[in-house]
């Protein structure tokens, strides 16, 4: 299988796509602790007010949030010309965390909007950070990045956990760094639509993106503005990384894994990619999500949890693929 053969035909391989998205969308919708079926939901007022309430609030959750992070994943590799980062991994997602813990000593009973534009503003100096750091860092060993990101994200959210181990509020940061969809409602996820709207912010701009990837002084000998679309991919990483963790908290890989696996199969142009990277995020935490159910029903496993198993496992297969290839 290569790239074009997705890229031309493709039909085949979309309807593949779309048909296991729907599947797992209305696997989402049936599995959980009450019974419900889908055919009765014309005739059982309760059966409809449960899916609008929370099954299908939670499940566009579960497809917005993927299809986010995994778009920030590939857009914050773009911006660090690295395969091996993503914001969970180099500090964006912890950053994120801190942010909400500042907002929430400032004024504790701010709302999720403001919360998420405090997190998104740390996110942003912590991404910056980042960046400029990873930038000094010899081209020749593009396994130090993701070390150094380890090591910068273990550093941000090492210094979160002092501070709200100091000030009593260690459970409440927890809450924000378990990634976990059992307590979206109804009222408690719309703002992941703004995440989806950044998706499409970096689908109108993957021209330029793709352009960003070829280097600095490329890029300016193209005639792309560097600097600017440099700052809109930060804004687009921090902002989604912002926004989940506020919503559902931390949830791994998915930006590491899933735009490695999807650039094997449809290349590294970015508009060509871009859709198949959000479809194969949102598959993977909405498959995850529905499984975390499944394990120990009635209870649940949350999602985080779920993804670091899964998605350690995806990346160590990427790595041990990519040193054969070599």
């Amino acid at each position: 299988m290569t790239a074009a053969s997705i890229g031309r035909p493709g039909f085949v391989y979309q309807a593949i796509g779309i048909a296991t998205l729907l599947a797992l969308f209305v696997a989402s919708l049936v599995v959980g602790v009450s019974d419900l079926a889908i055919g009765s939901l014309s005739s059982d007022p309760e059966a409809v007010q449960l899916i609008m309430i929370s099954r299908l609030p939670r499940t566009l959750a579960a497809l917005l949030a993927g299809s986010a992070l995994a778009i920030a994943g590939l857009v914050m590799q773009t911006l660090a010309r690295n395969r091996f980062v993503e914001p969970s991994t180099a500090g964006t997602a912890q950053s994120a965390a801190l942010g909400i813990l500042v907002v929430t000593l400032l004024w504790p009973n701010a709302s999720l909007g403001w919360k998420a534009l405090g997190a998104a503003a740390t996110a942003l100096a912590g991404t910056s950070i980042f960046l400029m750091l990873a930038h000094r860092l010899p081209p020749t060993q593009p396994f130090l990045v993701p070390l150094f990101g380890l090591v910068y994200g273990g550093i941000v959210g090492s210094a979160a956990t002092f501070a709200a181990w100091h000030l009593d509020l260690l459970q409440y940061l927890e809450v924000w760094i378990t990634g976990e969809f059992s307590g979206v409602l109804r009222g408690r996820y719309e703002l992941l639509w703004v995440a989806g709207a950044l998706v499409a912010l970096a689908w109108w701009t993957a021209d330029r993106l793709t352009i960003l990837s070829l280097g600095r002084d490329v890029s300016i000998g193209l005639g792309l503005n560097y600097a600017a679309m440099l700052r809109l991919g930060l804004v687009i990483v921090s902002a989604i990384a912002a926004l989940t963790v506020v919503v559902v908290g931390t949830i791994p890989f998915v930006g590491l894994v899933v735009p490695n696996i999807m650039s094997r199969f449809a290349g590294e142009n970015l508009r060509q990619t871009l859709p198949w990277v959000a479809g194969g995020g949102a598959a993977l935490v909405l498959a995850c999500d529905i499984l975390g159910r499944l394990i120990r029903f009635p209870y649940e496993v949350p999602v985080g949890t779920i993804l670091g198993v899964v998605g350690a496992v995806l990346f160590l297969v990427l790595l041990l693929g990519r040193s054969s290839n070599d």
